[in-house]
């Protein structure tokens, strides 16, 4: 039989489950800490990156640009940056030199045929980061048929060097820097343009005393 206590025992229960599921405290006391388990909350603006992965150079500073296609370069060039604490940038062709591409006796080799047909070899990467930021560019190469290694009109042509000042210096067997630094200022149309020295394999450590002494 449904009795007054029935009725009074059931709607005691109710209201203490519906106080229970209401409630935003634990049983002893303590706040709730769960999230509701609803939909995640999702901002309206887009994510930002600000970093476009160029760096930027210091006004004033100086940078040793070089292309290399033995080492030779490199090492001369290495050791030029290491002595006034510059940056360095390689030259790089988009498709490396190899021993066969740089036989100059062959009329057929690489070097040959881009000779004879004016190339401008593609580069990895033409402008190096920061370039505005250069005061000073000190441009190295390798001599080839008494001018400047081919990667470097490429570089030249797609570089602005207005208010630059540039120096040249070169690597080779014998030759001297020749008209090649010359041949280079003019296609670079821009820039001012100074003396530049020629160092033989090796000859780091001259370089870095040739190129201290330029103060710069």
């Amino acid at each position: 039989m449904f009795t007054r206590r029935t009725f009074l025992t059931v709607a005691a229960a109710t209201a203490t489950s519906l106080l229970a599921g209401c409630s935003s405290e634990n049983a002893d006391g303590s706040a709730n800490d769960t999230p509701d388990q609803g939909e995640p909350s999702v901002s309206d603006e887009p994510a930002v990156d600000t970093n476009d992965g160029s760096e930027a150079a210091a006004t004033g500073a100086t940078l040793v640009a070089y292309f290399s296609a033995t080492g030779n370069t490199e090492g001369v060039a290495t050791a030029i940056a290491e002595g006034l604490g510059a940056d360095i940038f390689a030259i790089e062709a988009a498709e490396p030199y190899t021993e066969a591409d740089l036989n100059y006796d062959d009329n057929a080799s690489r070097v040959s045929l881009e000779r004879a047909d004016g190339v401008n070899p593609e580069l990895t990467q033409v402008t190096p980061d920061g370039w505005d930021g250069y005061d000073v560019v000190l441009l190295g190469y390798p001599i080839w048929w008494s001018e400047a290694a081919w990667p470097l009109r490429t570089f030249l042509a797609g570089n602005d060097f207005t208010g630059k000042t540039v120096v040249p210096f070169c690597t080779s067997g014998s030759s001297g820097i020749g008209d090649s630094a010359d041949a280079l200022a003019e296609l670079a149309g821009s820039g001012d343009w100074r003396e530049g020295e020629r160092f033989s394999a090796g000859a780091g450590d001259d370089a870095a005393d040739w190129a201290a002494g330029l103060e710069l």
